[in-house]
This record gives C-alpha cells, sequence and structure tokens, in this order.
C-alpha cells in the first residue's frame, strides 16, 4: 500500500501533526493516527430530506466494517438535497453540493470516502464530487420505500399523486378520497418506490461500478441493506490499499452499461442530465446522441410504475437488478469494472427471474425498444428528449396546434379557463422552465392536463418544455429542450397557434413555420419578464457559469477534476 494521503496531516513530531492530532483524540487511541485509513462518510441524512432520514442508521453500520477492516471511519455530513421539499427545484443545488462535498473531501485528512445518498439529487452530487477528487469512493444506495396501499390497491408514490390529483380535477374522484389516501402512501423510510429518479440512480451507481454488488434496489428497512453498509465499510479500507479510484473504476464502458440498463428498466429521464455531468467530471466524452445510439434498440424489461405497473419491493422479490441485466449481458461492456477491482459481467451468471410479471425476459419485453429517444430539429436544434416507455404510443407521431405559457405561473393562471383555446389534438408548451430561466431546471414540464379536457375523458397530450419532469411522472412530454428559451433558444420565439410536428421514429421535433419567420421574431416579452435575475449567491453564480442541458447541466468552471492535493498548510 503507498503511504496514506491522511498521515501528510498526522505523521511526524511538529507542531502542526501535533495539532492535528490532538483535536482528533476525543476517545479514540493513539493507534488510529498510526497507519490506519481515515475513511469519510458522506452522509447526505437530513430531517428535511425524508427519504434519507434513515441514512444515519446505515452510517453506523459502515463504521462497524470500517473499524473491522482497520479503518477510522468519521461522519462528514454533506448538503442534503429533498426533492418534495426545497423550492424553487433541488436541481438548482446539485452542482453546489457536488462542489461543497468535493472540496470537504479535498480539505480533510481523509484517504477514501463512502458516499451514502438515496432522493433524488444525492447520489449523483456524490458521485460528481468523488470523479473530481478523486479518492476512493463507493456509494450506498439508501433504497426504496416499501409498498402502501389504499382500500386495497398498491400506491406509487409520486405517479398516483399525479394519477389521483388529475382525477380529482376529473371529477372522478373526490377531493376527501384523495386527502386520505395521503397517509397510506408513504409506508416506510426510503425513497421514491416507483422507477423514478432516485430509484433509478441508486440502480445506476450499481451499474456504473460505484456501489458493492447486490445492493441497490435493496428496499430502506430490509435489514440486508445494513449487512451491505457493514460490507461496505470493509471494502472502502480495501480500496484504499489497492488505490481502487473513481478514475480507475469508471470507463466509456461504464457509462454505457448504465444506458442500457437505463433502457432496459424504464429508468428516468433525469439519469440524462446526472450521467452527462459526472462523465463531465471524469473526462469521460459523453453526448447526448450516446442515449439514442446505446439504448434505442434495448427492449423494456421491468414492468414498474410509470412505465408500467408494479413497484420497487416487487423488483427485488422478481430477481433485482442483476436479473435484470443478465438478460441483456451480450450488450454490456464486457470489461467495465465494479469497485471490487472485478467486472459488473462476473456477478450476473447465477441471477434468476423469480417473476416474469414483474421481470420480463428479454424474448418476451414489454417493448421491443424502450430507450430515451433523442429528438432535433428546428425547435431543438441542441436536442430534447423523450421517454416513449411512458408515453401514448398513438401520440408519438403528432401534429398540433401550440398553446403557449410563458412561464409556470402563467400556466398555472391559464391551464383551467373554460375559454382557454384548447383540445385535445393541442400541444402545451411551457417555455422559461431552463437550467438558467427558472433556475434551475424544475420538474414542472408533465404540465397537468386542462381540467375540461380531463372532463372529456382525455388523460394524455403532447407537451413540450426546456424544464425537466418527475422520474415518477408518464405522458407524452417532449423535455429537455435545448438551447432553453432563455438563452434564445426557438422555443422562447413560438406562438400560440403554431403548428408543432413531433415525430419519434423520425427522431424529430419541428415547428412549421418558415425559418426566416421563426429567426425574426423576438423572444416573448412575457417570457423574458419572468426569466431568473438573481444578484447574489450561489443562485447568481448558478445563473452565470451553467451550461445547458444538453451537456448534463453543469457548472462551466466544474468540468473535469482537480484531484485530492492539497500543498499548504493551515498554521
Amino acid at each position: 500500500m503507498a503511504d496514506l494521503r491522511s498521515a501528510q496531516w498526522y505523521a511526524g513530531n511538529d507542531r502542526n501533526a501535533y495539532i492535528h492530532r490532538a483535536w482528533m483524540r476525543r476517545g479514540v487511541p493513539g493507534t488510529a493516527f498510526e497507519g490506519r485509513p481515515q475513511i469519510a462518510i458522506a452522509n447526505s441524512a437530513s430531517d428535511l430530506t425524508p427519504c434519507n432520514s434513515h441514512l444515519n442508521e446505515v452510517a453506523e453500520s459502515v463504521k462497524q466494517g470500517i473499524w473491522e477492516a482497520g479503518g477510522v471511519p468519521l461522519n462528514l455530513p454533506v448538503v442534503s438535497l429533498g426533492e418534495t421539499q426545497v423550492r424553487p427545484t433541488a436541481m438548482l443545488w446539485r452542482n453546489m453540493a457536488a462542489m461543497a462535498t468535493e472540496e470537504m473531501l479535498r480539505a480533510n485528512p481523509i484517504d477514501g470516502v463512502v458516499l451514502l445518498g438515496g432522493c433524488d439529487k444525492t447520489i449523483p452530487s456524490l458521485l460528481m464530487a468523488a470523479a473530481s477528487v478523486d479518492l476512493p469512493a463507493v456509494v450506498v444506495p439508501g433504497g426504496p420505500m416499501l409498498t402502501g396501499t389504499f382500500r386495497g390497491v398498491p400506491l406509487g408514490c409520486g405517479t398516483d399523486v399525479w394519477r389521483l390529483s388529475e382525477e380529482v380535477r376529473a371529477g372522478t374522484l373526490s377531493e376527501q378520497a384523495f386527502m386520505d389516501s395521503e397517509s397510506s402512501m408513504i409506508r416506510s423510510r426510503g425513497h421514491c418506490n416507483t422507477m423514478g429518479t432516485a430509484s433509478t440512480m441508486g440502480l445506476l451507481a450499481e451499474v456504473l461500478g460505484t456501489t458493492l454488488p447486490g445492493t441497490a434496489g435493496l428496499p430502506a428497512p430490509d435489514s440486508r441493506l445494513l449487512a451491505r453498509a457493514h460490507e461496505t465499510g470493509r471494502l472502502i479500507v480495501e480500496m484504499v490499499a489497492e488505490e481502487r479510484r473513481p478514475s480507475r473504476v469508471l470507463s466509456s464502458g461504464s457509462f454505457r452499461n448504465a444506458i442500457i440498463a437505463l433502457a432496459a428498466l424504464g429508468g428516468s429521464t433525469n439519469a440524462v442530465v446526472h450521467l452527462l455531468a459526472i462523465a463531465g467530471r471524469l473526462g469521460i466524452p459523453l453526448t447526448l446522441d450516446d442515449f439514442d445510439e446505446v439504448g434505442a434498440g434495448v427492449p423494456l424489461l421491468v414492468d414498474l410504475q410509470p412505465a408500467g405497473r408494479h413497484l420497487m419491493e416487487d423488483l427485488h422479490r422478481a430477481g433485482g437488478l442483476h436479473a435484470v441485466l443478465r438478460e441483456v449481458v451480450d450488450l454490456l461492456d464486457q470489461d467495465a469494472l465494479t469497485v471490487t477491482g472485478r467486472p459488473l459481467v462476473d456477478y450476473l451468471p447465477e441471477a434468476q427471474i423469480w417473476d416474469r410479471e414483474v421481470i420480463r425476459s428479454r424474448g418476451e419485453p414489454l417493448q421491443g425498444e424502450a430507450g430515451i429517444a433523442v429528438l432535433r430539429g428546428n425547435l431543438a436544434p441542441q436536442g430534447a428528449i423523450i421517454k416513449p416507455a411512458a408515453a401514448t404510443p398513438h401520440l408519438l407521431r403528432h401534429r398540433g396546434r401550440a398553446v403557449v405559457f410563458d412561464s409556470i405561473e402563467d400556466f398555472h393562471a391559464r391551464i383551467d379557463d373554460p375559454e382557454l383555446d384548447v383540445d385535445a389534438d393541442s400541444v402545451l408548451v411551457l417555455r422559461g422552465c431552463g437550467p438558467k430561466g427558472y433556475p434551475g431546471m424544475p420538474e414542472v414540464s408533465n404540465m397537468p392536463l386542462p381540467a375540461k379536457l380531463l372532463k372529456e375523458g382525455v388523460r394524455d397530450m403532447v407537451r413540450v418544455c426546456d424544464g425537466r419532469m418527475s422520474g415518477t411522472a408518464y405522458g407524452t412530454v417532449v423535455l429537455h429542450v435545448a438551447p432553453e428559451a432563455a438563452t434564445g433558444g426557438p422555443l422562447a420565439r413560438v406562438r400560440t397557434g403554431d403548428w408543432i410536428i413531433l415525430d419519434v421514429e423520425a427522431r424529430r421535433i419541428d415547428i412549421d413555420v418558415p425559418q426566416e419567420e421563426l429567426d425574426a421574431r423576438a423572444p416573448s416579452q412575457a417570457m423574458t419578464d419572468g426569466l431568473a435575475r438573481p444578484r447574489r449567491g450561489w443562485e447568481e453564480l448558478y445563473v452565470r457559469t451553467v451550461m445547458g442541458a444538453d451537456t448534463g447541466a453543469d457548472q462551466d468552471f466544474l468540468l473535469g477534476s482537480s484531484g485530492h492535493e492539497v500543498s499548504r498548510e493551515s498554521h
């Protein structure tokens, strides 16, 4: 084993080494500083991030494993982003959380780190940080909650919120019944139990090779999660000894595998911006088109909400992630490594499907081609995405008249107006919701449908937006339109009444307006007036330096890695 990084703080007899050791001698023996790896536990537990509130318990199991393997565990609370709680959107702070974690990992006397995350932005931000500082790092996903039921029917958190709230607006469900379901939805600790962003990123963390294989997808209350956390504590000490860093584990093949898994799982569209951002920290070339080229022909094998019927507890019972990956093993990069030093594919031969209603075989998929589709055209010159697995098939080729909203406030003010000129064939367009415009690219793209159409039985329409949608959401929604309206993208010049043409098979999203006329139009003044104009703090820095959704919406000054070296002493 090479010299420990922490020895730069603790080794020696000078004044500075004395200070570093003395202030840490609070119940630990002197041997804690003598050649024992110092392991940070980057812990995103917070009462205001309800999906991560149990991670302190997980951290205790990690600590036990670290002590057992000869390391010294050190709890390091990090920025925690509760998707359901923070406004205007958790995405505004993903990059800040990554930057803060990176800086604390670099600044402190640690040799490796265990990353504890669950809610949507926590695992991506932690992986971005770990990639940039490049110390040995391993993820323990917090796991999904158990399935709640209401009136005998399983509830998918998020997905059923959207569904039930639309039924109230349609007049087919009473407000009292809707309220009664609230206490039934969240049954236990853990993140969303649908194939939303939290579940997707937990599973993809394992596909990337950054978890102890067999950990992702374990339900949060399952005692086996604590056992895996203990094993992970042992593993990180080994990783330090072997200098098994993110730059040595993650490769282009790792991201190829993640794209394939994203399609087979029916995962969240938000994975696109997160994977692009993580790759950007590693200097691995990954583009929006890779998601289409690699994932387009991959079949959908998992029958989970929002693209299917079941929930994460069912996926685990049916065989879990490895059973899904075994069905597409021939598509996977055979050399892509995991944090154990062994390839991912080494862990798949024994996997089996135990319930073929939940996990389908390759020969009998739910859909033959389920990958994220990347669209281009004069409405999205730099790209947009759509999730065919969550869309209505007959709407994937559609021509409709635009009904334009200049902000989310404009949308809420007018969508239920009985006089709104809209029908089932209309295309709802919402703009000013990109990274710079909102700011932070919120999950507002799955716009609720007009109440008058819901009452007529309409349950899906084509929607177009430069923002994101929740991974728990569904519908024929064109997302992440780039360039965003706030930077002068064509979306800023669409007018109500323009014809929008969607052709997913041809990978096109266009506005049927002559290019010269479109270019000559001024951006909507109402949209421009509603854009973010921060004057201080992180929000100002974010808006000034954030890049487009098509590259992962990271800050331009955070691309790449700065490593873990700190050359100057503190005293």
